[in-house]
């Protein structure tokens, strides 16, 4: 196969043998960067509380039905200090936009994980502050994850995504600037997404100094304005992860959960066999994390058992090596050429 370009809509669309030399090829590349080895972060839900909109998330602010809950500091700390499953190298703090909990949750939760643990941490916690951002990375916290969600300025606007699409670019371009280590993505499938769309998701996605970037599935959230559309199709999502890996084999991508939901059973081992070299497992207490609703309240868990599972199915190891630590020694030394030197 040759080096595909970011307008080939065949490859967008690849089924069959072409699909399968794609993916392969995605793969090949992932194993020629980094092994076999893949990353294991895990994730905490502390706020689903969000003062923004998003049409397609169902903790958007105008869903009143929504029991909403901040998590207690001292309950997520006692489980990562104590009860931290062995494989876990990274940590994920994720909210709805919620500068509340940044202050009462995030910003002692770090400070809590830095000194109690050697956990790599990363936040997902929307458009905040330089100021806050600040106080983030002072406590402690290294990894942003900032979505820009779609590049069409017009639908980021008709879905009501944060903000304006600008200022969502420029945010991540800043925290790059300032020195965080900083992954970003994009929605495949949204209702009314044209190829065009796609490649411009691409340009963006490039245009960044990014340390990685996901591909997500639209799955249609069932207490959002777009509950009725339909889901996107795991085969266009799967060619864009793939396109994705091959556009930048050193970026850190992950295989998200959602995957799971657009294809039961196979989506998220599939997702590996696309490039894919992150793995997140979710560790929000139970009674809390039935409320964050990103999709639908019949979450898909991936639990560590899933993930070890997934992994040890497809031919991979989880890393020794975090992804804070990775990100870190890569920026400093630059990245290394061969597949063992940066995860052992």
């Amino acid at each position: 196969m040759t080096e595909p370009t970011l307008l080939d809509h065949d490859l967008l669309h690849a089924q069959g043998e072409a699909q399968a030399a794609l993916h392969e090829q995605a793969a090949d590349a992932m194993r020629t960067r980094f092994g076999r080895r893949v990353f294991v972060r895990g994730v905490v839900e502390i706020s689903n509380y969000c003062r923004e909109n998003c049409a397609y998330c169902g903790m958007r602010r105008s869903n009143r039905g929504l029991a909403r809950f901040r998590a207690k500091h001292d309950q997520i700390a006692e489980l990562l200090i104590h009860h931290r499953p062995q494989s876990l190298t990274d940590v994920n703090i994720q909210a709805g936009e919620d500068p509340v909990a940044v202050r009462e949750v995030a910003l002692p939760l770090i400070r809590t994980l830095r000194r109690e643990t050697p956990l790599g941490i990363s936040v997902c916690l929307g458009s905040l502050s330089p100021a806050l951002y600040g106080e983030l990375r002072e406590a402690g916290a290294t990894f942003c994850i900032v979505k820009f969600e779609m590049a069409n300025p017009v639908r980021y606007e008709q879905l009501e995504a944060p903000g304006t699409l600008a200022g969502r670019l420029e945010t991540i371009r800043r925290l790059a600037n300032t020195g965080w280590h900083v992954s970003s993505g994009f929605i495949a499938g949204l209702p009314g997404q044209s190829d065009e769309d796609l490649a411009a998701n691409f340009a963006a996605a490039q245009s960044l100094s990014l340390d990685g970037c996901s591909v997500s599935p639209f799955i249609p959230g069932d207490e959002t304005p777009l509950s009725g559309e339909p889901m996107a199709d795991i085969n266009l999502t799967l060619n864009c992860m793939a396109l994705l890996r091959l556009m930048r084999s050193d970026w850190v991508i992950p295989a998200v959960s959602a995957l799971n939901l657009a294809e039961p059973g196979s989506g998220y081992r599939r997702g590996l066999r696309t490039g894919a070299n992150l793995v997140t497992m979710n560790l929000t207490p139970p009674d809390l994390r039935g409320n964050y609703l990103l999709y639908r309240r019949d979450r898909f868990i991936m639990t560590e058992e899933r993930i070890l599972q997934a992994i040890e199915s497809e031919g991979l190891m989880p890393s020794s090596q975090g992804l804070s630590e990775f990100c870190r020694l890569r920026k400093v030394n630059g990245f290394p050429q061969t597949s063992s030197a940066s995860l052992h």
